[in-house]
């Protein structure tokens, strides 16, 4: 069975350690939540179809990890990116604080047509939050970006940060902002995947390899 791909498009997931960011990927590939927090450790890797105007994308998302130490690595990842989702917790205002530092990083490693995502996770934390929603939003504004708030743990708007950023990469393609010959813009042409099938319908995120000679 081959599947075919419009298009491939590259996502990082960046952000303060413990705003959700693995467990936005979790939910959005497989559907599923931890409630044992885990940092990640250098970066995690999942994927999912989604079809947008008879387009067919794939989505390879690499989710990054959080903590200092580990940012150099972190922002490897950043370059040949398409999208880049910046994650806080509602909970917690000093997440929010660093939301510019994250910006900064991805701007100075991203491609210059890279699309910026603002998630604002936790959102079933509602009587803990310290970042409203008005705040969030304003922030997003003042910085191009779509903004959302989510919950990982219930699953609220966790499609949307997806299927919302891939509309305006839609967009951006009809209207020439790609320079699709170019990989660094964070998209690949046409891409066809002989060597996988899929788990189900096409809209699920799980993958497995086909029987071969090799591994």
């Amino acid at each position: 069975m081959s599947i075919n791909f419009n298009y491939l498009l590259k996502y990082v997931i960046i952000g303060d350690s413990g705003v959700g960011k693995s467990n936005i990927l979790l939910r959005y590939v497989n559907n599923v939540f931890s409630e044992e927090f885990k940092s990640t450790v250098g970066v995690e890797f999942g994927a999912k179809n989604i079809e947008i105007n008879e387009n067919k994308y794939r989505i390879q998302i690499w989710d990054t990890a959080g903590q200092e130490n580990f940012r150099s690595i972190a922002r490897a990842y950043y370059k040949n990116s398409v999208c880049a989702c910046i994650v806080y917790d509602i909970t917690n205002h000093s997440s929010f604080e660093s939301i510019q530092s994250w910006i900064d990083d991805c701007k100075k490693q991203s491609p210059k047509s890279v699309l910026m995502v603002l998630v604002g996770n936790k959102k079933d934390l509602e009587n803990k939050r310290e970042v409203s929603y008005e705040e969030g939003e304003s922030y997003a504004k003042a910085h191009d970006m779509l903004f959302m708030e989510t919950s990982a743990k219930t699953g609220e708007h966790i499609s949307e940060i997806f299927e919302k950023s891939v509309q305006k990469i839609d967009e951006n393609i009809t209207e020439n902002k790609y320079d699709l010959e170019n990989d660094n813009c964070g998209i690949k042409v046409g891409i066809k995947r002989d060597n996988f099938v899929l788990d189900g319908d096409n809209l699920k995120g799980n993958y497995k390899k086909k029987k071969c000679c090799t591994s």
